[in-house]
C-alpha cells in the first residue's frame, strides 16, 4: 500500500473518531443523569451545570419525558373510552347541523390532526423500546460463553445478510428437529425390547 494510500486512510480514521468523540461528548451533554438542576449547588468535576447543556439536548429531554409520559396517560382504556364518548357525540348531534360538510370537518380535522402527532410519540417510544431490547440482548450474547458474539450488530445489516442467517436458522432448527426425531426413535427401541 502507498504512503499516500495510508494517509487518506489515517485521514478517515481520525475524522471517523472525531465525528465519534462529538456524538459521544453530546450524549454525556444531554445526558440527565450529569446535570445537577440546583444552580446553588457547587458541580463536582465532571458533572454539568444546566447553562452548558445546548438548546438540542433540552428539547430532547423535554420531548423524551413527554412522550413517556403521553404513551403511558394516552394508552389506556380510559383515553379509548373518552375516543368514543367524543365520537357518539359527534355523530348523535349530526341531524342538529343537518350533517353539513362543516360537522364532518370538524371530525375529520380532529382525528387528522390526533393521529399526525401521535405518530411521533409511537415512533419515539418504538424507537426506545427497541434501542433497550437490542441493548439487554447485545449484553445477554456478550455474557454467554458459547454465543457468537459477531451478532451483537444484527441490526446493523443488510436485508440479504439478514435473509441469510435467518436460512442458516432453519437449517439449524431442521437438524435439530430431525435430532430429536432420532432420539425419540432410539428411545422407542429400547423401551420396546
Amino acid at each position: 500500500m502507498s504512503q499516500a494510500h495510508r494517509a487518506v486512510r489515517v485521514r478517515k480514521t481520525k475524522a471517523q473518531m472525531h465525528e465519534t468523540e462529538k456524538s459521544h461528548t453530546r450524549a454525556i451533554l444531554c445526558s440527565p443523569e450529569r446535570v445537577s438542576s440546583d444552580p446553588k449547588i457547587k458541580t463536582a468535576p465532571g458533572q454539568i451545570t444546566p447553562n452548558d447543556r445546548d438548546l438540542i439536548c433540552k428539547v430532547q429531554d423535554a420531548f423524551r419525558v413527554f412522550a413517556r409520559q403521553a404513551s403511558a396517560v394516552l394508552g389506556t382504556a380510559w383515553v379509548f373510552v373518552c375516543a368514543i364518548f367524543v365520537i357518539v357525540v359527534w355523530a348523535l348531534t349530526g341531524h342538529v347541523f343537518h350533517y353539513s360538510d362543516t360537522w364532518q370537518l370538524i371530525i375529520n380535522t380532529g382525528t387528522t390532526i390526533v393521529t399526525f402527532l401521535m405518530v411521533f410519540l409511537i415512533q419515539n417510544t418504538q424507537n426506545r423500546d427497541s434501542k433497550a431490547v437490542h441493548l439487554k440482548l447485545d449484553e445477554l450474547i456478550r455474557a454467554v460463553g458459547g454465543a457468537r458474539n459477531h451478532m451483537v450488530d444484527l441490526e446493523r445489516l443488510s436485508d440479504q445478510e439478514l435473509q441469510h442467517l435467518q436460512k442458516e436458522f432453519e437449517r439449524i432448527g431442521k437438524k435439530a428437529d430431525e435430532a430429536k426425531a432420532d432420539v425419540e426413535e432410539v428411545k422407542e427401541e429400547i423401551a420396546s425390547r
